[in-house]
């Protein structure tokens, strides 16, 4: 039942941005272009499906996904006529090829910064604290000093 509720509201929110003059009189290629909008990067919104997005930009590439379809376009020539036109930023999943290792690489290269950095940081702070943790003869005579002040102190 509960299963049931959360398909129910997921698939609720992905009717949401789609408009009823954009639905297809055949369920079967409605259900292929909200396949390929599921797919679709918003250029507005970024990360936001164009299957999900009020942005004006979303509606009009929803309306040319379902054209293509219209007009006997497989799947994947959907993809390609839209990529022709917005870039490979358009995917969710770009393919993997030089223009876009940037986009596949830079998370990694990121956390790899991030690991060194902290390392770093780290490893400086141990450096300012000189790593030696006794006490010379005069630092300790000055603890037992102040040691005994605060106690004789506390007890008068």
């Amino acid at each position: 039942m509960i299963r049931l509720l959360i398909i129910l509201i997921f698939m609720a929110t992905s009717v949401a941005a789609v408009e009823p003059d954009e639905i297809l009189s055949d369920p079967v290629l409605e259900a292929r272009a909200r396949d390929i909008s599921a797919n679709l990067r918003c250029v507005v919104c970024q990360n936001e499906p164009i299957d999900t997005s009020n942005a004006g930009v979303a509606r009009d590439l929803r309306l040319l996904v379902r054209e293509r379809l219209v007009a006997g376009d497989t799947n994947d020539q959907v993809y390609d006529y839209v990529v022709a036109r917005y870039g490979d930023y358009v995917l969710f999943k770009p393919p993997w090829k030089s223009t876009t290792y940037a986009l596949w690489l830079a998370p990694f290269v990121i956390a790899l910064l991030g690991g060194f950095f902290v390392a770093l940081v780290f490893r400086r702070s141990n450096a300012v604290s000189g790593g030696d943790e006794t006490l010379s003869a005069d630092e300790e005579d000055i603890f037992a000093d102040v040691t005994k002040r605060h106690t004789d102190g506390d007890m008068q």
